[in-house]
C-alpha cells in the first residue's frame, strides 16, 4: 500500500499553541447549506516563480477530504472524525513540495461533510475547509479566491440507511451530475469564487486546532477480487475479497440512464443492524466510478438491474498505516489461525480510532482498548501505538467538569459513563501497560491529576477500603449472565489504584504514594474477609453462581493468594460466563496459576464455535454467531498477547523492553515460532522441545538483554542472535 508522504506528527494531540501562526480562512461553496452528507470541490491556481524549498501543507476540514496536486492524488480520505475534545477539530500536516512545480499548480480537494452526530464523531455543524501552506516565498492559503461548488452528484440513500451510531450516511452517486476529472490541470470550467465561514482558523466554531497525531491512512491501488459469483435470479455480484478489509468498492458498467446499483458487503446488516453502502445511478454510455465511503467485509456485492453491463469491478484497501508484523506458528493448526484471525480482527478495527466493530458501531468503547493496547504490542509495528495514545488524550480531553470520564469518545449522541470500563481504562491494564509496554510516559505529568479526581473525587470508598458500587450511566461489565459487579467493581478499582501509585512514584509526588500505599495495603488485609466465601470470591448480595471473571481478577490484581487457587481451578473448568472481552484474564489467571494447559483447553473449548465458520477471517463478539452480534470484534483477539506473553513467555521487565523475560510454557505445544515488534528492534524466538530439553533460537534487538527462564534455569543474553539448548 501507498505511503502518503506526511509531516510525521509524533507530538502526543494535546491542545497546545502552535508554533506557525495561521493565515488561512475557513470556506465553503456559495451554495453550501451544510446539510447531512454535503460534498465539496474545491479548486486553487497557484502559479511559482520557482519550487520552494519546504512547502507543508496543513488541512482541516469537518470531517473528510481528498487532496490532489497537478492533477495527483496525494491524500486518501484525509482528516480525522472530529474531537480531540468535545470543541476542538484535527488538522493534518502533508508536504506538498515534491508535487509542485515551476509554474501553474493546481490544488483540488473533495471534501465530504457528515453532518451529524455519532458514536465516534463530533459534529461542528458546518461543512468547511481549512487550507494553510506557508513558505519563505509564497504561501497557499484558503481564501475567497479558491473556486468551491457543491457536488451535487453526490446525495443520500433513501433506504437502507445506517444506524444512528454511525455519523457516516449512505452515499449515492448520480452519474448523471459527474463533473468528470475535476480535478485535472486540464479542466477548464470554472467554479464560483468560495466564500468566507470565518476569518479566523481558530475560532467558535472548530474550536482550537490539533495536529493529527497518528499517519494517513494508507492505500492500495485498485484491485481485482479473488473471485466473482453471479445470481441471475437475484442479480447479484458476489466479489470475494482476502480477508476482512476496509475497502471502497469500483465499477465499470455499460448502461442507459437512470438505472440504481447498490454496494454492500457480507458485513452490511451482519451484526442486526445497518452498516454503511453505496449506491450509483448511471448515465448513458461506459463510465466508471469509486465509491469512496469505506465498507468493511470478506465479500462486495453488487446488485446490477437490467439493461446493465457489468465491464469491470475492482475495490481499493485502506486502513490504518502500521503492519502485521507480530508472528506465531506452532505445530498445532488450531492455535495458528486463531492467531491469524485475531491479528486480522485487530487491524480492521482500527483507523480513525480503534472501535469496538468496523460495521454497526466504529466506536471508540475503552473496555475493548484495554485489550486493544496489549494485542498492539504482540502483533503491529509501533506506529499503532500512536492510534492508543490519541484515544489515552481523547478520553481525558472528554472529561466532565464533575471528574467523570465516558466512552466512546469522540461522540456526540453518547455521554454515558460505563464505571468498570473506566477503572479498566486507566488501571494497571490500561494506561499503565501503555506506558510500561511502549516505554514512552510522556502522557503521565498532564493526566496524573485527571486521574486523581476520577479516582478520588468520582469513587466514594466503603469502611473495607473497597470502591462503593456505582451504577454511572450504565452499569456495564461484561456481556452475559452471574456478573457479580460488586466483586469485580472493587478489583478494577484496586487496579487503577495500583496504577496511580506507580505514576505518583514516576512523577516523584511522595505524599500521594504514601497514602496511595496505605489504600492497597487495607484493601490487601480485608479482601478474604470481605469476599471470600469459602470456595469462591463473592460480594455480599450476590446471588448467581461462582463469576469466573471476579475470581480471574483477584487472581491477575494479586489479591488472591496461591492458598486460594486449588477452589478457584475448579470454577474455571466448570464455569465459563466469561464474554471474549474478560476471557483474556481468566486466562491470564490460570497460567499465573501454573495451569496453563488447563488454560489452552479451556481456550479451544471457548474459540471453537466461532473458529468452525470456514468462511470467516476475523474472530467474533460473542463465543458463536447467530444472527445477532458481529462476527468481527478486536476484544476477542486477545488470545494473541496469551500465545506470546504466556505460552512463548516474552514479557518486559523494565519499560518499553528494555529487558525482558523469555519464560516459555508450551503446555503440550512440540515447537513454536513467534516475534513481535518493541521501540528497540524485533525480538524473534524459535522454540523445540524434545525429551525435556528445549532448544532455541533467539533474537534480541539492540540496546536490550534477555533473561531466558526454563525450568528453574536461567540463561541472559545481550543483542544478537543465539542458538542454544537448555
Amino acid at each position: 500500500m501507498r505511503r502518503l508522504i506526511l509531516v510525521v506528527i509524533m507530538a502526543v494531540c494535546g491542545l497546545h499553541a502552535q508554533a506557525v501562526e495561521w493565515k488561512a480562512q475557513w470556506i465553503a461553496a456559495q451554495n453550501c447549506t451544510d446539510k447531512v452528507n454535503t460534498w465539496q470541490v474545491f479548486r486553487k491556481t497557484v502559479n511559482l516563480k520557482a519550487k520552494p524549498q519546504q512547502m507543508t501543507a496543513r488541512i482541516a476540514v469537518d470531517s473528510k477530504y481528498w487532496l490532489w496536486v497537478n492533477g495527483e492524488m496525494i491524500v486518501f480520505e484525509g482528516g480525522l472524525k472530529r474531537g480531540p475534545s468535545p470543541e476542538d477539530t484535527y488538522y493534518d500536516e502533508v508536504d506538498i513540495k515534491p508535487y509542485l512545480k515551476t509554474g501553474n499548480n493546481t490544488i483540488a480537494v473533495l471534501t465530504c461533510f457528515f453532518g451529524k452526530e455519532g458514536f465516534s464523531h463530533k459534529n461542528s455543524g458546518y461543512a468547511g475547509l481549512l487550507f494553510d501552506a506557508q513558505s519563505d516565498n509564497v504561501n497557499i492559503l484558503s481564501d475567497n479566491t479558491w473556486e468551491a461548488t457543491v457536488y451535487d452528484a453526490y446525495g443520500t440513500a433513501e433506504k437502507d440507511v445506517p444506524n444512528y451510531r454511525l455519523p457516516e450516511s449512505a452515499i449515492s452517486f448520480d452519474g448523471r451530475k459527474d463533473m468528470g476529472q475535476w480535478y485535472a490541470v486540464s479542466y477548464s470550467k470554472h467554479f464560483p469564487a468560495a466564500k468566507i465561514l470565518d476569518a479566523k482558523a481558530e475560532n467558535s466554531i472548530y474550536g482550537k486546532l490539533v495536529k493529527r497525531p497518528i499517519p494517513l491512512f494508507k492505500y492500495s491501488k485498485l484491485t481485482k477480487y479473488l473471485s466473482k459469483e453471479y445470481n441471475a435470479e437475484k442479480r447479484t455480484l458476489r466479489c470475494k475479497l482476502p480477508y476482512d478489509a476496509q475497502v471502497t468498492p469500483y465499477l465499470k458498467v455499460r448502461a442507459k440512464a437512470g438505472k440504481v446499483i447498490d454496494m454492500r458487503t457480507d458485513c452490511f446488516d451482519k451484526p442486526g443492524e445497518k452498516s454503511v453502502r453505496g449506491e450509483y445511478i448511471t448515465r448513458d454510455g461506459v463510465q466508471e466510478y469509486e465509491s469512496l465511503g469505506w465498507m468493511n467485509g470478506n465479500w462486495v456485492e453488487y446488485t446490477v438491474p437490467e439493461g446493465v453491463e457489468v465491464l469491470d469491478v475492482k475495490y481499493r484497501e485502506s486502513g490504518y498505516d502500521t503492519e502485521i508484523a507480530g508472528s506465531f506458528e506452532c505445530d498445532d493448526p488450531f492455535w495458528n489461525e486463531l492467531w491469524k484471525r485475531s491479528a486480522r480482527t485487530l487491524y480492521v478495527n482500527m483507523r480513525d480510532t480503534y472501535f469496538d466493530c468496523p460495521d454497526r458501531e466504529r466506536a471508540q468503547w475503552w473496555g475493548d482498548m484495554v485489550n486493544d493496547i496489549h494485542e498492539n504490542f504482540y502483533v503491529l509495528t509501533p506506529s499503532s501505538w500512536k492510534l492508543i495514545e490519541k484515544g489515552m488524550h481523547e478520553l481525558m480531553n472528554w472529561q466532565k467538569p464533575d471528574g467523570v470520564i465516558y466512552s466512546p469518545i469522540p461522540a456526540g449522541n453518547w455521554t454515558k459513563e460505563l464505571p468498570c470500563q473506566m477503572l479498566m481504562s486507566v488501571g494497571l491494564y490500561g494506561f499503565y501497560s501503555q506506558y510500561y509496554y511502549s516505554g514512552y510516559k510522556s502522557f503521565i505529568d498532564p493526566f496524573y491529576p485527571r486521574i486523581r479526581k476520577y479516582l478520588h473525587e468520582v469513587w466514594k470508598i466503603d469502611d473495607d477500603g473497597f470502591a462503593k458500587e456505582r451504577k454511572g450511566g450504565w452499569s456495564w461489565a461484561d456481556w452475559g449472565t452471574n456478573i457479580d459487579l460488586g466483586l469485580i467493581t472493587a478489583e478494577w478499582y484496586y487496579m487503577a489504584l495500583k496504577a496511580e501509585q506507580r505514576f505518583a512514584e514516576i512523577l516523584g509526588k511522595e505524599g500521594d504514594e504514601k497514602d496511595l500505599l496505605a489504600m492497597l495495603e487495607k484493601m490487601e488485609q480485608n479482601f478474604d474477609k470481605k469476599y471470600w466465601k469459602g470456595t469462591s470470591y463473592r460480594s455480599d448480595g450476590y446471588k448467581g453462581e461462582d463469576d469466573d471473571r471476579a475470581q480471574a481478577l483477584a487472581v491477575v490484581s494479586g489479591l488472591a493468594k496461591p492458598d486460594k487457587y486449588p477452589a478457584l481451578l475448579e470454577i474455571f473448568k466448570t464455569n465459563h460466563y466469561a464474554s471474549p472481552l474478560l476471557e483474556m484474564y481468566v486466562q491470564e489467571a490460570l497460567f499465573k496459576m501454573g495451569k496453563g494447559e488447563e488454560a489452552l483447553k479451556r481456550a479451544r473449548q471457548q474459540y471453537s464455535n466461532m473458529m468452525s465458520f470456514k468462511d470467516e477471517t476475523t474472530v467474533f463478539e460473542f463465543w458463536d454467531y447467530k444472527g445477532y452480534g458481529g462476527t468481527n470484534h478486536a476484544w476477542a483477539s486477545s488470545m494473541t498477547v496469551i500465545l506470546g506473553r504466556n505460552v512463548c513467555g516474552i514479557k518486559p521487565t523494565s519499560p518499553g523492553f528494555k529487558t525482558f523475560d523469555i519464560a516459555p510454557n508450551l503446555c503440550g505445544l512440540k515447537w513454536v515460532n513467534t516475534s513481535l515488534v518493541t521501540k528497540y528492534g524485533k525480538i524473534e524466538l524459535r522454540l523445540k522441545e524434545n525429551a525435556g530439553s528445549l532448544k532455541l533460537k533467539v533474537t534480541v534487538p539492540e540496546g536490550t538483554t534477555a533473561d531466558v527462564k526454563w525450568k528453574g534455569r536461567t540463561k541472559r543474553l545481550t543483542a544478537g542472535k543465539h542458538s542454544f539448548t537448555m
